[in-house]
């Protein structure tokens, strides 16, 4: 029984985040998250039966909202649904641990993604964050060899402005996080049946999603463009 009520739940419980007082203070992004997350649930014909926000790092897995909303999950057999994954925990383990345990979980921004895609995402979620990893140390590594200087402050500001590298990596390293996730919604749909580069840059447009340049700029080649990055990614 348990089972099928994790399959088909009829009940969602939403989560949202934001990482600064300030943020929650003034409801910047809360809003939005909320307004994502209700509609995601209504176009399922779910029940919201409950709300819980914190103000923390996604890294923090103790926050109280979080827990409390598992706790009513649990309790009701309900779906965790946040606007994005991130909103929930940016541990990729953690993810991987709810969905073991039977937890059901949607993200708003990846509405045909099912619980075997969730797990797919949090394994590549956790490589990702290992390489970013990687690559970091050893650009950390690059500089102290060239005799930069790295870490604290030493009582002056450098009087060059950021390193333009660092930014483009920055930049690189946050559309490589975004390709990936699109990705996953590429093969959700292939899964349910929509084949055609030209249909799947449809729907894109038809959920709302953001193209990967902004916009709903959609089209066959947009989405060819995106398959082809994550396949030699």
């Amino acid at each position: 029984m348990a089972a099928a009520r994790h399959s088909a739940p009829r009940y969602a419980v939403g989560l949202y985040r934001v990482s600064t007082a300030e943020q929650g203070q003034s409801g910047l992004g809360l809003e939005a998250q909320q307004a994502a997350v209700r509609a995601f649930i209504t176009s399922q014909g779910w029940t919201l039966v409950a709300e819980y926000s914190d103000i923390a790092s996604g890294k923090d897995d103790r926050r109280p909202g979080f827990q409390a909303a598992l706790l009513k999950c649990r309790q009701l057999g309900a779906v965790l649904v946040a606007a994005r994954l991130d909103r929930i925990t940016r541990r990729a383990h953690t993810l991987s641990q709810l969905l073991e345990d039977g937890v059901s979980i949607r993200a708003a921004d990846m509405p045909g993604a099912d619980d075997l895609m969730m797990r797919i995402y949090a394994a590549m979620a956790q490589k990702e964050r290992e390489l970013i990893s990687a690559r970091t140390k050893a650009a950390l590594a690059a500089a102290k060899a060239r005799g930069v200087v790295l870490g604290g402050d030493r009582g002056h500001r450098p009087e060059a402005p950021p390193s333009a590298a660092a930014a483009a990596l920055a930049r690189q390293e946050a559309a490589e996080r975004a390709a990936h996730r699109l990705a996953l919604e590429v093969e959700a749909m292939r899964a349910e049946g929509t084949l055609s580069l030209s249909a799947i840059a449809a729907e894109f447009v038809r959920r709302g999603v953001p193209a990967p340049r902004g916009g709903l700029n959609w089209t066959h080649t947009t989405v060819a463009r995106l398959c082809a990055r994550t396949r030699s990614a």
